[in-house]
């Protein structure tokens, strides 16, 4: 007989005489009695009952093995926080966003970490994480911005309507609701929206206007609005006329006109009047300003 069914049948009082005399001579029987002994002081709460002894040693692996298993998933949880928490403190604190914009009738010039230049056209805006800059040069715009990168690593400008890539070289982007376009003045510009893509070369552009994508050349260096003029060719007159209430901060209402006429001209940024009449009067249309600066413009619907 083993020395666990001894005790087995001990505890289960079921030991014959000679097995009481060969327990009672065991090393162990001294300790197993003043347990037993001291064990009738206390009383047992109803969570847990040992019928005998087999049921006591299953119990006892499996609390030991709950207790285990409760402890190694409270250290797992713990460590989850941990790492989220340290994601989140260094998500939150390791950025630098810088967020510059212009407000209407307004232009800015900006030096970004690189001592790349951005100048920033009226209404537009640009974003970007300085503390992230020399790994990764990319900037996010709404509006128009000519610029002028510094040689380096790879350059990104992202829009709604696209991106553009480059290394070191001078473009201007100018992004709007359902307009898009890219004219490189110097080096080489990568410019990919949906699933048109170009390289362009200086002078070459690239435009997406209502969803229809076409291709040009310029003559100029560097965009016109960056001497306080602005150029069109072949654009719509709300579109034009957009980029006027940008320019002179106004608000533009019309009266009998076609709005999807196409325009080629331009108008000067420092007078309304001449401005107004630059757009008005090659499209056979008139105009009137109000005191608030409000504008109306009428004419034929041709």
């Amino acid at each position: 007989m083993t020395e666990d069914d001894l005790l087995k049948k001990w505890l289960n009082n079921e030991l014959t005489d000679a097995e009481k005399q060969a327990f009672s001579e065991r090393d162990d029987y001294a300790i197993n009695q003043n347990i037993i002994e001291k064990a009738q002081h206390f009383k047992a709460s109803q969570f847990f009952e040992t019928d005998n002894f087999e049921k006591f040693k299953t119990n006892y692996h499996n609390r030991s093995s709950v207790k285990r298993l409760t402890w190694v998933k409270s250290l797992m949880r713990i460590a989850s926080v941990l790492v989220v928490g340290l994601a989140i403190y260094f998500s939150f604190f390791n950025t630098n966003i810088i967020e510059q914009r212009t407000l209407a009738g307004q232009k800015t010039d900006i030096n970004l970490p690189d001592l790349s230049k951005v100048i920033l056209n009226a209404d537009s805006e640009i974003t970007y994480d300085a503390n992230a800059w020399d790994s990764k040069r990319s900037l996010n715009l709404k509006g128009e911005a000519y610029f002028k990168v510094a040689k380096g690593k790879t350059f990104d400008v992202i829009t709604a309507n696209g991106v553009v890539t480059v290394v070191g070289t001078q473009f201007n982007v100018k992004t709007r609701d359902n307009y898009f376009e890219v004219i490189c003045y110097e080096g080489i510009v990568k410019v990919a929206s949906g699933t048109i893509t170009r390289n362009l070369l200086a002078g070459d552009s690239y435009r997406i206007l209502n969803k229809s994508f076409s291709e040009d050349k310029t003559d100029d260096v560097k965009p016109q609005w960056t001497n306080n003029k602005s150029r069109f060719k072949s654009i719509p007159l709300a579109q034009v006329i957009e980029e006027l209430e940008r320019q002179y901060n106004i608000k533009v209402d019309f009266k009998d006109t076609n709005t999807a006429r196409l325009f080629t001209g331009g108008f000067a940024h420092n007078n309304l009047k001449n401005a107004l009449s630059a757009i008005t009067q090659p499209m056979n249309l008139t105009f009137e300003i109000s005191s608030s600066n409000q504008v109306l413009i009428h004419g034929n619907t041709n």
